[in-house]
């Protein structure tokens, strides 16, 4: 009997059960597609920030004690300098964050003249492919990770041992355009050596007045074979919290639980601490500013994803009250009947429920799929990528189509257990 009767509300009034299962579908296709960027949301906003530079500085150990020591500024500084091997570098992408390093620069700074004015030549990396002792291979450089630079010119690479990188200050200076060759002299080792301008950039800072050549080049002017000077990493990390702050102060003061979360979680003072345990000879220096401004946009981004996932069930919870009790009052005369032949209050109740639960269930089905598609789009749009779907996501999607159809049939409920068969069937 309760079969027949489920069924015959199903067909008589399929019109009014459509729109409740049309709502359903759009507050959870907003949910889905809300939740799935918001779990997906923290690689995301960590691949765009990394487009504004390093958030991680490694230098020579020997060099960060002893700038700390006697607080020396960078051209104190130089007196002192130790080197980093350059053949120990493959060893950051060794670490067990391997993966969440995006992109590593080394840099190696040497004075020269040019027309005789010193000026600043800088080695780097443009775009290494390297091979990895685990068998992995990269590419990684410094054009990566000063995406923002405005360069005029086609990219450098670096087996081009004749080309240089010109700051716009210095090529404004000496007036240079893209194919003009300049001589450099060396103030260490007096080596002299002609450069065609291959690049004119623009960075906004002080690089603008400096030049920027392979490595080796620097290298072979410096008298520094093998060796670099300091190196830049991207890596993606996890927002800082009291945990990570602990273990960045002595992560010896970690109980072996507190140790074991922080070592295996991609907080930045993690990753800085993996990379002193590979390589003992450097100090890792968190960029806080960068790491902090990530977290912060991190946290509030995902924040608004979860407001507007809760904001679109509690409107699909009114609209679905509205519909139901807009339902049940239409339907007053049939439930009169049901509970003067007897019917309880629980079984009428359990009927409305169950009605409700199958068409909300269809369309959280069809509003899952849906915002599975507009995931895809707001990934697409906001971050130029593919959004994982999350199987996390299905039984929240359960719940919330229990909850908003609970929530949402509640006033309809309320009404029918007052409702008395004596005043809807008066007169019948």
């Amino acid at each position: 009997m309760f079969r027949r009767m489920l069924l015959s509300v199903l067909v008589r009034q399929k019109k009014k059960l459509f729109l409740i299962a049309l709502t359903v579908a759009l507050g959870v296709s907003l949910a889905t597609a809300m939740l799935n960027v918001m779990f997906d949301v923290g690689d995301k906003v960590n691949q765009e920030l990394k487009a504004y530079g390093a958030n991680l500085n490694i230098v020579p150990k020997n060099t960060a004690l002893v700038s700390e020591m006697y607080q020396l500024d960078n051209s104190d500084n130089q007196q002192v300098m130790q080197y980093i091997k350059q053949d120990d570098l493959v060893k950051i992408k060794m670490i067990f964050w391997a993966y969440n390093i995006v992109d590593f620069a080394p840099y190696l700074n040497t004075q020269a003249m040019l027309n005789d004015k010193p000026i600043t030549i800088v080695g780097t990396w443009f775009n290494k492919h390297l091979k990895i002792p685990t068998g992995d291979e990269v590419d990684t450089g410094m054009l990566a990770m000063k995406s923002w630079w405005t360069i005029e010119g086609n990219k450098m690479t670096d087996d081009n041992l004749q080309g240089v990188m010109v700051g716009e200050s210095v090529a404004k200076q000496w007036n240079l355009k893209l194919g003009d060759s300049i001589e450099v002299t060396s103030i260490l080792t007096k080596q002299k050596i002609t450069l065609t301008v291959h690049n004119i950039f623009h960075s906004g800072g002080a690089e603008d007045s400096q030049l920027f050549v392979s490595l080796p080049i620097a290298q072979q002017l410096a008298d520094k074979n093998g060796l670099v000077e300091r190196v830049e990493v991207s890596a993606l990390t996890t927002p800082e919290n009291e945990l990570a702050r602990k273990a960045a102060q002595d992560p010896n003061s970690l109980s072996r639980t507190e140790w074991d979360t922080w070592y295996c979680t991609a907080y930045i003072s993690s990753i800085a601490y993996q990379l002193e345990e590979l390589m003992p000879d450097i100090r890792v220096k968190a960029i806080m500013q960068v790491a902090d401004s990530e977290g912060s946009i991190l946290q509030k981004t995902q924040l608004l994803m979860l407001l507007l996932t809760v904001l679109s069930l509690i409107c699909s919870a009114l609209a679905i009250s509205n519909l139901v009790t807009a339902n049940v009052i239409e339907r007053s005369t049939e439930i009169g009947l049901l509970k003067a032949l007897g019917a309880t209050n629980s079984a009428v109740a359990l009927l409305i429920l169950t009605e409700i639960l199958i068409i909300a269930l269809i369309g959280g089905v069809l509003g899952y799929f849906i915002g599975l598609g507009f995931a895809q789009i707001i990934g697409h749009t906001v971050f130029g990528s593919f959004v994982e779907p999350k199987m996390i996501i299905v039984p929240l999607v359960l719940i919330m189509v229990a909850l908003i159809t609970f929530l949402g049939s509640l006033p309809a409920l309320r009404i029918m257990m007052f409702l008395r068969p004596t005043d809807v069937l008066h007169g019948r």
